[in-house]
Parts: C-alpha cells; structure tokens; sequence
C-alpha cells in the first residue's frame, strides 16, 4: 500500500488548518482528527480503529476516538495505564504489536483487548513542542497488519498533523489561561464585596474582616470564595459580575 493511496489526493495540512478554525475545543479537534485518520488508513475489507492520547501538565488526559469501540480499547489502555499508545506519547517512540494473543510487553492489557477480537495495533507518536506530547493509536482485527510501509504512512500523518496539534494545544492553552484569570478576578471581587459587607456590619478593618472570612473557610474546610458568595448572598445581593474587554 503507498503513502499516495492511503493519505490520498487532497491537501491534508488544508483540511487539518480547517479542522482547527472550525473546532470549538481541542476535543472536537481531536476527535476529527481521530476520525480521519481511521478514515484515511482503513482499506477496503479491513476498518482501522483510531484513538488519540493529548498529555498536557496539570491536565487531565485527552483521549478521542473514531468510534465507540476505539474509545472503549483506549479506556482499557488507560485502565492498565499502559499500551502503545500511552508509551509512544510519553517517549516518543513507535510501538507496533503484532498480535495480541502472542504479546509478552503491556502487562495484562493485551490479553483484555484481544478478548474484544482485536489482534494487532500501532502506536505512533505526534511531536509537539514544550511538555505536551500526543500519541495516536491504530487497532486492527488483523494480526500483522501494520507492515513498513503502513508504519511509514502513519508516521507520515501524525508528523502533518503535529502542526495543527501544536496550534490547537497552543489555543486550548489561552482558553484555559483565560478562564482561569476571569474565575480569578471573579472570586476576588466577590471577597472584596463581602469584605465590605463584614466590615459594616462589625464596625472593623478590612484586615480583620479578612481574618473573619479565612477563619471560617478553615473552620468549616470550605474555599474562601465559597464562604464570601455565601455572605454576599446572606444580605440578598447578587454576586458581582467581573468584565473583560473583548
């Protein structure tokens, strides 16, 4: 099978820019992503299952799928916390199985996905920049059925796709930044406003109403913003809206 047969005739850095712009959140992006790959490597009689892995610091890992049964092979994968996929995105190596039934690495994940009628499977790493790292996953019902050249054009595709990855981890990284300064400057603001509310009804500084408000988050192992809406709320006011310039 050639590199031209299986990626095919149109641009794929085109239609991964587009995947982009036009995707809400790095899940949908991924998920996409996942989808065409399975589309682009499957051939006619054998349907290849698709699944990416996107690890980020202080993130929890992204996992997309090109379909259900994809999905559930990659919660097993993640239920052993190992697999090729897992391993080609945290080192950065290719993994390729063979066939399940006669695989010795993994511990027990080989024997839960053969069990599913799984026999072979490729993981290929997605080169991405600073601490994220991505791996995609492909499973097939064929033993054997990720020869040099399959390997070759997979490698081929996850290397075009690293760039739009690295655009969309780059995005999904402001949103996240975004979000939580506006949740920042969102409880600040709440804790000033209920400050001030315990600063009139005790008569004291706003140091001290400070001191009545951690104590009571401590006392009561609830979060500081918690306690200060919960006091904002107790004099019938509304919570303060916080608002940014476009």
């Amino acid at each position: 099978m050639t590199d031209d047969r299986i990626l095919g005739e149109v641009s794929l850095p085109r239609m991964l820019q587009d995947m982009v712009l036009e995707s809400p959140d790095i899940h949908q992006f991924l998920d996409g992503l996942a989808g065409l790959a399975a589309d682009r490597l499957s051939s006619e009689g054998t349907e290849m299952l698709c699944g990416i892995t996107l690890l980020r610091p202080r993130s929890k890992g992204t996992v997309a799928s090109s379909s259900e049964q994809a999905r559930l092979m990659d919660e097993i994968q993640y239920q052993f916390d190992d697999g090729p996929c897992i391993r080609a995105a945290r080192e950065g190596q290719v993994y390729v199985v063979t066939d399940f039934r006669e695989e010795s690495r993994f511990g027990e994940y080989p024997k839960a996905v053969a069990g599913h009628g799984l026999r072979s499977a490729l993981g290929v790493p997605i080169p991405l920049d600073g601490f994220a790292a991505a791996g995609l996953n492909l499973y097939s019902p064929q033993p054997g059925a990720f020869d040099d050249a399959m390997i070759t054009a997979v490698s081929d595709l996850a290397r075009e796709a690293s760039q739009s990855l690295r655009l969309a981890v780059r995005v999904a990284h402001l949103s996240d930044t975004g979000k939580q300064l506006r949740d920042a400057m969102s409880s600040r603001t709440t804790i000033d406003v209920a400050a001030g509310v315990i600063m009139g009804q005790n008569r004291c500084s706003h140091d001290t109403a400070m001191t009545i408000l951690k104590a009571a988050s401590s006392g009561r192992n609830v979060k500081l913003a918690e306690i200060a809406a919960a006091v904002v709320a107790s004099i019938g006011q509304q919570l303060p809206e916080t608002h940014f310039d476009a």
